[in-house]
This record gives structure tokens, C-alpha cells and sequence, in this order.
């Protein structure tokens, strides 16, 4: 039921969309035909008909079009549409065609749509926080639940107690659970990563155990076999830095270091346990010292006490599984919205933020600073919506759609052919060239966009399926 009130919000938000493009359109004198809920795929139903424009229900649902009379007359002319009535052809030089009209008329029509999204969005979070007198402050609090079982880090011998606030993390704030968990994942023991820094260390260090060793190791000569090694003990590599749009998820983690092969990651596991090592086959220096070389990063974390007194631990070692060992009580943040004032500016403050964060995320994925295989579409949201509706409530669902309503507004005004940035862009060039290109290369070119966006959205659909199928989301 969740996901089924998914797809009505959905849905409700291309029925704006193409609303906008509607009454812009019958505000500046275009006749409109035919108005379409959901794409013209399967069984249709027509709806009813107001002045010269028909209203259509499609089976397939996620999509919408509103036809001008010059876009029938076009597949009257080429032959596509069988179902032409004498209202739908008017003579070339109408002023009720779209291309008839001034360009600042055409400009108003075409981005309608993005501005009713945009404009929609802003008020489904100003109805949300008005209803709920509460808006998320896009942040959580973690504390201290206790100690889990599967400690595998030195944070037991600390004095930690139930209620303690999480603060920072290698002096970086920890504003939500993911931030956290990122943390103590990538500092764990072992990640298949040599430090460059440690790399220089371990080859300082064993010439010093070995001097007799010392210019096979410089030459990165092979050990033979019984040949006694003395091992220096392990070194820490450097604490973790992470950027806050890695920990935002806005921009893919890369980890430093030399990646070990598998002979190197098999030495690894085996010499850690032994001190001195005797070789019981042919090993390179090399591999011997990049193996020393991959150990953890030490994690340092500052807390706050219920006396609101902060502490700070130092030299957390995460063991191989990245496991803290502390279970974890996450409180999400609320901002008051019981006054219309408060109303107002927190919910502009909650599109502003959210909004920064999609583009951040677009550029992001346009620079390949995110992974492709973390785009995902309607299946996606779908699934998602309904699961939060169902645990946080209708209020994160209403937000939800309304972020969904505004990326709709900044997908679509992309200078993207086949999308209302893609006309709008025609638009501005032909304004400032003064030349406009002809129907046929304008068609052309947004068939092949066109059919890219086909391709996107089968290929983001894949992610979704594949995301479902190993419960991804």
C-alpha cells in the first residue's frame, strides 16, 4: 500500500508538470489538443474534452505530454496519427500555433513545466511542515547503546558510557550514522592497501634487523628459502581524512596507497603472527615489505557525556571486519515549524539544502566523482518511498516527493535535447545566432537524444532490479 501511494505522489507530480505547460499555454493563446496523463503505450482511455482539448488516461502511468495543434498537424502531415479532427488543423500563419508566437511566449511555455515542479516542491514542504509543525534538520544524533559482541577493536578498555553523544571522528563532525560507519569501516585493520609512508618506514626499519640483508633488500632481492627474517613491529598507517562530500555520499571514496596482489595479501596474513619469520619458499623484499605495510588506520573519536562534558579517545584500533563493537541508539533531528515565520524559513532552508546537495550529486556524476552504478530511477524510488513511508511516516514520504518534484525541475531544464532545457537551448541559439534550425534537423537531433534517455533509463532500471534483487535498498 506504501509503494502503491508511491506512485499516486509520482504520478501527481508529472500531472504538474504538465499543467504548467497547459495554462502557459492557454495564457499566451496557444491552442492545446490533447493532454495526456501517463505515455500513449497500451490501453487509453479518453477522459473528457474542455474547449479544443482532449484528456487521455494511459495505462502506463509514469510520464505525461501536452500536444499542441501544431504538433498534430506535424503527424497528420507525416502520416502517424489516423485520429485527426477539424479542430486539430489550423491554417500556417495562426496565432493560436506555438510557433507563431513571440520567443519570450515560447520561452514562458517550455519552462513552465520545470517552474511548476519547482514552485509545487517548495509548497509540499511548506504543507508538510505546517501539518507535521516539524521538518527534518537533515542531520542525526548517535549515542552510546552499549557494547556489542562482535567487538574486534580496543574500544572496550575504555570507559564509555550508555548515553554518550558521538561528536567527531578524527576531528571531523559526525552529523549522521552513515558518517560514522564510513569511519570505522575504512580505518579497520587490513584493506588490501599499502601506505606509501609505511612502504618507506618498513624498508628503513628491516635493513635495520637485517643489516647483512640490507642490499638485497635495497635491490629487492628474493629471500630464499630458510633464509631468518627479523620483522619490525607494526606501524599504524595515517589516521583517515575524509572530504564532507565523501562523507555525504556526493562524491566517491578513493582509497590511498598501493593496492596488494594476491601473493602480497596471502604474505600478509600469513607473517602476522610470526615474529621473526623463517621462509620456507622464495620471497621478493618487495612483496615481504608491502605486506607490512597494509595494517590500520588508528581512529580517534571525541564524545560528549550527559554532564554535556566532552572526551576525546585516541588510537581506536577497528579490527578486519570494521566493526566498532558498539551498539548504537540514532536519534533523527528536528527543526520546530508551530509558527507561520518558522514555517516559512525552515522549509526554504530545507529546499535550499536539499537542492544544493542534488546538484552537487549531478556534477558529481558528471564528472565521475560518483559511480554510475550508484544512479537509480523510478523502480528505486518506488521501493524506497513506500519503505519510508512505512518506518518514518507520511511526513518523510510528503518531503520525499517534494525532492523529487524539485530534481524533476533540474533533470528536465538541462540543455539536454529531447528535454524542455533541450527546446529552450534551440531557443536561446537561434535568439542570439539568429538562425533557426530546420524542423527535420531539429527532429533528428532529438530522436537521438531521445533514444540515449531510452537507453539511461533501461540502464539505471537495471541498477534498480539489480539493487532489489541483492536488497541493496
Amino acid at each position: 500500500m506504501n509503494q502503491i501511494i508511491m506512485i499516486l505522489l509520482i504520478s501527481i507530480l508529472v500531472l504538474v508538470h504538465e499543467l504548467g505547460h497547459y495554462f502557459a499555454a492557454r495564457m499566451c493563446g496557444v491552442r492545446v489538443t490533447r493532454f495526456g496523463i501517463g505515455m500513449p503505450f497500451g490501453p487509453s482511455i479518453k477522459l473528457f474534452k474542455i474547449g479544443y482539448t482532449k484528456f487521455y488516461l494511459h495505462a502506463f502511468l509514469f510520464g505525461g505530454y501536452v500536444m499542441f495543434a501544431d504538433d498534430v498537424m506535424l503527424e497528420n502531415k507525416e502520416g502517424k496519427s489516423s485520429q485527426i479532427d477539424e479542430d486539430e488543423i489550423l491554417p500556417k500563419d495562426s496565432p493560436e500555433l506555438f510557433e507563431n508566437k513571440p520567443k519570450k511566449q515560447k520561452f514562458f511555455i517550455l519552462s513552465a513545466g520545470v517552474f511548476m515542479n519547482l514552485i509545487f516542491g517548495i509548497f509540499l514542504v511548506m504543507f508538510a511542515a505546517s501539518i507535521y509543525h516539524k521538518l527534518p534538520a537533515q542531520s542525526q544524533s548517535v549515542y552510546v547503546d552499549g557494547f556489542s559482541a562482535e567487538t574486534t577493536s580496543n574500544i572496550k578498555k575504555y570507559k564509555i558510557n550508555k548515553g554518550d553523544k558521538f561528536l567527531k571522528a578524527n576531528g571531523n563532525d559526525i552529523n549522521t550514522l552513515y558518517s560514522l560507519l564510513f569511519y570505522t569501516k575504512n580505518s579497520k585493520m587490513f584493506d588490501d592497501y599499502a601506505s606509501k609512508d609505511l612502504i618507506e618506514k618498513n624498508t628503513q626499519a628491516l635493513i635495520k634487523l637485517n643489516p647483512k640483508y640490507a642490499d638485497a633488500i635495497k635491490n629487492n632481492e628474493k629471500i630464499k628459502p630458510n633464509a631468518i627474517i627479523y620483522l619490525p613491529k607494526m606501524m599504524s598507517e595515517k589516521p583517515l581524512d575524509i572530504n564532507k562530500d565523501v562523507l555525504e555520499g556526493l562524491q566517491k571514496y578513493k582509497k590511498e596507497g598501493i593496492k596488494l596482489n594476491q601473493n602480497q595479501i596471502a604474505l600478509r596474513d600469513e607473517i602476522i603472527s610470526r615474529m621473526p619469520i623463517r621462509a620456507d619458499k622464495e620471497i621478493a623484499f618487495k612483496d615481504l615489505i608491502y605486506a607490512l605495510s597494509d595494517t590500520y588506520k588508528p581512529l580517534s573519536i571525541t564524545f560528549l557525556d550527559k554532564e554535556n562534558k566532552s572526551y576525546t579517545i585516541n588510537n581506536i584500533k577497528i579490527g578486519n571486519l570494521g566493526i566498532l563493537g558498539i551498539t548504537l541508539d540514532v536519534k533523527e533531528n528536528f527543526v520546530e515549524t508551530k509558527t507561520l515565520k518558522s514555517t516559512v524559513i525552515n522549509s526554504f532552508r530545507y529546499c535550499y539544502i536539499t537542492t544544493v546537495a542534488m546538484l552537487k550529486g549531478l556534477m558529481g556524476l558528471i564528472l565521475g566523482r560518483v559511480n554510475a552504478s550508484d544512479m537509480h530511477g523510478i523502480i528505486a524510488v518506488v521501493k524506497v518511498g513506500g519503505d519510508i513511508i512505512a518506518s518514518k511516516g507520511m511526513l518523510n514520504g510528503l518531503l520525499l516527493t517534494a525532492m523529487i518534484s524539485i530534481n524533476l525541475a533540474i533533470i528536465n531544464f538541462l540543455p539536454i535535447p529531447a528535454l524542455d532545457g533541450g527546446h529552450v537551448m534551440f531557443l536561446i541559439i537561434e535568439k542570439v545566432t539568429g538562425r533557426k534550425p530546420t524542423a527535420e534537423m531539429a527532429e533528428k537531433i532529438n530522436n537521438f537524444f531521445f533514444i540515449l534517455l531510452i537507453i539511461l533509463m533501461i540502464a539505471i532500471s537495471y541498477n534498480d532490479i539489480f539493487g532489489l534483487i541483492t536488497k541493496k535498498f
